[in-house]
């Protein structure tokens, strides 16, 4: 049974949870959790129950099919992969601990209010980025209209057949798109239940043939928007910081764009992996468009908390580089996303804002050191940072401390 402190019936309906799959015989799993398995194809050779379990080839099979978790899901499984269960340490955090019935939430902003009373705006982003690293906005002039175009034109692309998807399946970015699960499915202990299709959106964009036709129009759309919001929302963390307005943006930081569009299938266990493991993303900034199923959770003082879908509001985060840009007086946050217990399958399109020079120095800006509050980060840079990242497993602050003074 599901214990994560969530409700068990979904968003969009009251229909109790069902198991529509069937047991499936595939190569990741030992024989010993598979039952009423189907003969064996030449693709798809079983373990005998005998053989050890070896993950890195369980890895390396799965990433070869090129169809992801998805494929899993329509291949009928009941019983998740070895390779997705997550050790006791991880699983045992994701219960619920005591609290008041009125949990938490993070803090929302109304961008409308820029105009009138900006300095209570500044305000309220200083304080969010600076505790909890997560905030969310809502007025912020992008039309309801795409942001629901947008989450269905990603759900689009990975709910078409499997072929249609594998030839975009590839780890490097060369073209500037690409469909993984798992972008550190060859690091971590355990993978997560999640598919991600990646395009790059500066500061040299994919090019928008390489950008699969169901979702191109949309994306290209998604990605005017988001400059816009990211322009206003460093003018604010700028003048939150004491600095000129233009400080963060002169730096470039809205150069570098990366989208994600992650699709969360349903998990027949849930309470044996995680959708996305516990986090804090590299950058400086990210914007996240999430739907309705929920799932997010953000790591603070109350212990992890849900960030609860608000129609037509946009998550904002804190990243470790403007952590360290900002000599911690803004502080990224982990977070995370339970395996979707739903039916429906949950969908997030989250925009990573980047510096685009990759051999510029990076580190806490002058005007935030002082003897009192000496610089608490070494100089490095871009690539260097963004190299460490991606040669480690999603785990938590990691990141940061390792570019401690």
């Amino acid at each position: 049974m599901l214990s994560l402190g969530v409700q068990r019936v979904c968003p969009s309906t009251s229909a109790p949870l069902q198991k529509p799959f069937r047991n499936f015989s595939y190569s990741l799993f030992p024989m010993s959790s598979v039952t009423n398995a189907p003969s064996p194809s030449p693709a798809a050779t079983v373990v005998s129950a005998a053989a050890p379990y070896d993950r890195a080839k369980a890895v390396k099979e799965f990433d070869k099919t090129k169809v992801g978790v998805k494929g899993l899901v329509d291949s009928g499984i009941e019983t998740i992969p070895p390779m997705f269960v997550h050790p006791p340490e991880t699983l045992s955090d994701l219960k619920p601990k005591p609290g008041p019935e009125s949990a938490p939430e993070i803090p929302t902003v109304d961008l409308s209010a820029v105009q009138g009373s900006r300095a209570a705006v500044v305000e309220q982003i200083r304080r969010a980025a600076s505790t909890v690293g997560f905030f969310q906005i809502i007025n912020h002039g992008v039309p309801e209209e795409l942001l629901q175009r947008t989450l269905a034109a990603v759900k689009a692309f990975h709910e078409q057949p499997p072929e249609k998807r594998a030839p975009v399946y590839r780890r490097e970015m060369g073209t500037g798109v690409s469909y993984i699960s798992n972008v550190d499915l060859f690091q971590s202990k355990a993978a997560s239940w999640r598919d991600t299709i990646q395009i790059r959106l500066g500061p040299s964009a994919a090019d928008g043939n390489e950008i699969p036709e169901v979702c191109r129009e949309e994306v290209m759309e998604w990605n005017k928007e988001v400059v816009g919001v990211a322009t206003l929302l460093y003018g604010l963390l700028s003048e939150g910081l004491g600095l000129d307005t233009d400080r963060l943006m002169d730096m470039g930081l809205v150069q570098g764009r990366v989208m994600v569009g992650h699709y969360y299938p349903f998990c027949p266990q849930p309470d044996l992996t995680v959708g996305l493991n516990s986090h804090a993303d590299p950058g400086a900034l990210t914007v996240l468009l999430q739907d309705h199923i929920g799932g997010l959770q953000v790591r603070t003082k109350h212990g992890w908390i849900h960030v609860k879908p608000h129609p037509q509001a946009l998550v904002i985060n804190i990243g470790d580089l403007l952590q360290i840009i900002s000599n911690e007086e803004y502080k990224s946050a982990d977070h995370r996303v339970l395996a979707n217990y739903c039916n429906e399958p949950r969908v997030s399109v989250a925009v990573f804002l980047n510096p685009s020079d990759r051999e510029r120095l990076f580190g806490p800006l002058p005007e935030l050191t002082s003897a009192e509050k000496p610089a608490l980060y070494r100089n490095f840079t871009l690539n260097e940072f963004m190299t460490r990242f991606f040669k480690k497993e999603l785990d938590g602050k990691s990141l940061t401390n390792f570019f401690r003074q």
